[in-house]
């Protein structure tokens, strides 16, 4: 009988390994042809690409339109012409090619004359590359291309497209795309061919026909090229340093130069697997990574399908037949060795081989393999187990609480099986149970409650004693109802439970309340009946963070939705007008008004992302002097303080108010109250400000001379988007954000806020800080 059970013990084994394979092969195959692990793949690709990126090439030059020349040139677009001196002062320097990353597809109406002068600039040069986008809107496929004139200067058009993954990170590009009678090369291999390098695919400088077909052709992996540390890979100088001759004599001699836009807001911008995660990178930085590998000759391409199979299902299947051969050590070790294979092989071959291999689909496989296979043993161990009770107790057989130690010298040498003394515990743990029951609820997060049927408590954890323990020291004893009096629901404003416990049946097993402080819970309410005993479950689930987060959420959407996008409507409806009826709303006027609105809507995005960053960014602490800081707070209020005709005067303060937080977000806050004194200072008013010691912390004081504020609002004086004054005084601009960056500023340096108004009296606003801070903020 032992022989015919281990014999089908054993092919039980054989056909669950069998089922195994079977299932997690054809998983990791599907995982692999359906790429539903590829935001795996690309984390170790990008960690592979960092650790094994070629280096920058020095014959690479970044010139930059960076905010540096917008500030000093003016505002985008400049004037063709002065691109066509750019142009002439690198030719100076014998350049083997330049790419001129910016789009010329339209006319310039304001200077008909630079459109000549930049395309003779290109002429003289010889070796220029313009780029060349797809048009889309348009049913046709076709490029836009540069203006005739300038096209017929320039050497070489390419292409600028790259292909953007899932994950929003640009990885890879076409080397040809376009119109399937014409297809272009990338931009980069433009940049070759301008400078007279034997390039395939040269198409010159005709212009693309118009295509019913798109193609895209020789998808490539773009190996991203370090340079030194703490400094950009390529080396870069500014469009203006360029332009005023500011660059070192050889500084383009023989090579080769790009010129794009890196400033904010101007030119496309990716996302990079070498940028930070905050950070994106201007496309024209990411066609020196790909020329970077044209010129050295470094081809990635994504690994063909099958071969990609073959290297995910292998390692698979070396990991199945570790397990069923080797022993539980074994097992996992071999498992771990195909693991880190599979990662250093997917992370560090692409350069090597020339094909990227995907390997999530494989490590995954992997992994499941020794845990799933070990779940099934275990899970056979213990149906043999209880099976073999079963059998035990129905022959009569009282299970013995300890086994004789000659029993088990006699255990198979199986390593399941020498645990079948565990068995023997049972009886010990049913006894425990209780205990471990009642331990375990006590230690429950949530409050929670035991009732008997009659509604009483007969048993609380730790948490919900601390709930109720300005009612009561010890709930147990006490009626649940009773305790729970001040819990109403949150939409009808019931009372959340009868003080009868026979209407608790009625009582639905979930819904949310409140209770008079404010905090919101989830009541969960359960009926149970053990033997004689029969009672109630009750936990609460404290909702009260979730529900603040929601309405901060709402409120911000509301600001998006209706305030933000208010001035830009009524700019579009002014522009829209302007063209309709351009007699109507002259520029002198029109100008004026747009202007307004956009300051509006500047106003109102900032305030909003300076509440946020005051909020969840991390203050720099130092030691400063609060006394300078009010004074320069004063100064910076003079020029807002004359347009209103009101006088600010410090009436007193120390020589020196030593203290510890953030002087920027202090210096922000006390701006916002004295900003607030001012738009409801009355003309020939005055503010008055103080600074004085109080214990250990500093008093600042802010007084102003307005219409006060009543004692009804004060409560909501510091919540985000609310404006108080909205009935009372309409002519006041804001959009109720500027007390609430105070208060989250004061609040998160220990301090707090009093606000001292009387109807008529003026407002006297209190900002009390600590003189050291606390150790975390």
């Amino acid at each position: 009988m032992t022989l015919f059970r281990a014999n089908s013990r054993a092919q039980l084994q054989r056909r669950e390994w069998s089922l195994l394979a079977i299932v997690l092969l054809c998983l990791v195959s599907w995982a692999c042809v359906t790429d539903a692990l590829q935001r795996i793949d690309h984390l170790i690709h990008d960690v592979g690409g960092r650790l094994h990126a070629p280096q920058a090439r020095s014959d690479i030059v970044i010139v930059a339109i960076d905010d540096r020349s917008i500030n000093a040139i003016g505002r985008w677009p400049w004037r063709r012409a002065l691109h066509a001196q750019l142009l002439d002062t690198i030719s100076e320097q014998s350049p083997l090619a330049i790419g001129l990353d910016v789009l010329f597809s339209e006319e310039d109406e304001d200077y008909p004359g630079d459109d000549m002068v930049l395309a003779q600039a290109i002429a003289r040069n010889g070796h220029v590359a313009l780029p060349l986008t797809r048009r889309s809107d348009t049913l046709r496929a076709a490029f836009d291309t540069p203006v005739e004139i300038i096209r017929e200067a320039a050497a070489q058009l390419g292409h600028v497209h790259v292909q953007v993954d899932s994950d929003g990170v640009a990885r890879k590009l076409y080397l040809f795309e376009g119109p399937r009678e014409s297809p272009r090369p990338h931009f980069s291999m433009a940049v070759l061919c301008a400078a007279g390098a034997l390039q395939q695919g040269c198409e010159g400088i005709a212009p693309p026909p118009d295509s019913e077909h798109w193609v895209q052709e020789q998808l490539r992996v773009i190996p991203f090229a370090t340079g030194a540390p703490d400094k950009p890979a390529f080396t870069t100088y500014s469009y203006i340093d360029v332009l005023m001759k500011r660059v070192p004599a050889d500084a383009f001699r023989g090579k080769y130069v790009l010129v794009g836009a890196t400033a904010t807001g101007l030119g496309d911008m990716f996302a990079a697997p070498v940028a930070p995660e905050s950070d994106r990178i201007p496309g024209v930085e990411l066609v020196a990574h790909v020329l970077n590998s044209r010129i050295n000759d470094i081809r990635i391409s994504p690994a063909p399908l099958s071969w990609n199979l073959a290297f995910n299902l292998i390692p698979v299947a070396a990991a199945l037949v570790a397990v069923l051969l080797l022993g539980p050590f074994a097992a996992l070790m071999a498992c771990g060795v195909m693991f880190i294979i599979m990662l250093i092989a997917g992370a560090g071959t692409a350069l090597a081989t020339g094909w990227q291999f995907s390997p999530a689909s494989g490590m995954v496989g992997v992994l499941l393999c020794y845990p799933l296979w070990s779940w099934r043993r275990l899970s056979s161990a213990a149906m043999f187990l209880r099976q073999e009770m079963h059998d035990l107790v129905q022959d009569g057989i009282t299970l013995p609480t300890q086994l004789p130690p000659r029993i088990s010298r006699l255990l198979p040498s199986d390593f399941l099986e020498r645990r079948i003394h565990a068995v023997e515990q049972a009886s010990q743990q049913l006894r425990e149970l209780h205990h471990f029951v009642s331990d375990s609820l006590r230690q429950l997060p949530s409050p929670t409650f035991v009732c008997d049927s009659l509604g009483v408590i007969t048993l609380a954890n730790a948490a919900a004693m601390r709930m109720v323990e300005d009612t009561t020291d010890d709930p147990v004893n006490h009626s649940l109802a009773e305790l729970l009096s001040d819990f109403v629901h949150i939409e009808t404003g019931a009372a959340l439970l009868p003080l009868n416990p026979l209407k608790w049946t009625d009582v639905p097993t979930q819904q949310e309340c409140r209770d008079d402080q404010g905090r919101y819970f989830l009541f969960l309410c359960k009926p149970f009946a053990a033997n004689s005993n029969a009672g109630w479950l009750i936990t609460l689930v404290d909702l009260t963070d979730m529900r603040r987060a929601q309405k901060q959420r709402d409120e911000a959407l509301n600001f998006i939705s209706h305030d933000i996008r208010s001035p830009n409507a009524s700019i579009i409806t002014l522009l829209e007008m302007h063209r309709e009826y351009p007699d109507q709303v002259p520029l002198g006027e029109l100008l004026p008004r747009i202007e307004r609105y956009a300051q509006s809507s500047l106003s109102m995005a900032e305030g909003f992302v300076r509440l946020a960053s005051a909020q969840s960014q991390t203050y720099s602490l130092a030691v400063f002097d609060l006394a300078a800081l009010l004074e320069q707070s004063v100064d910076d209020a003079w020029a807002a303080a004359q347009d209103r005709q009101v006088q600010v005067r410090i009436a007193s303060k120390p020589d020196a108010a030593p203290c510890w937080g953030d002087r920027s977000m202090l210096s922000r806050a006390i701006g916002n109250v004295m900003s607030n004194a001012l738009k409801f200072s009355p003309p020939h008013s005055v503010v008055h400000c103080s600074l004085l010691p109080h214990g250990n912390e500093w008093v600042i004081g802010i007084r102003d001379e307005g219409p006060g504020i009543p004692a009804d609002k004060r409560a909501s004086l510091f919540q985000p988007f609310r404006r108080l004054h909205e009935g009372s005084h309409p002519g006041v601009q804001g959009i109720g954000l500027g007390l609430a960056l105070v208060h989250t500023v004061i609040e998160r340096h220990g301090g707090q806020i009093d606000v001292i108004s009387e109807p008529g009296e003026g407002t006297e606003f209190r900002l009390h800080l600590p003189a050291s801070m606390p150790d975390s903020t």
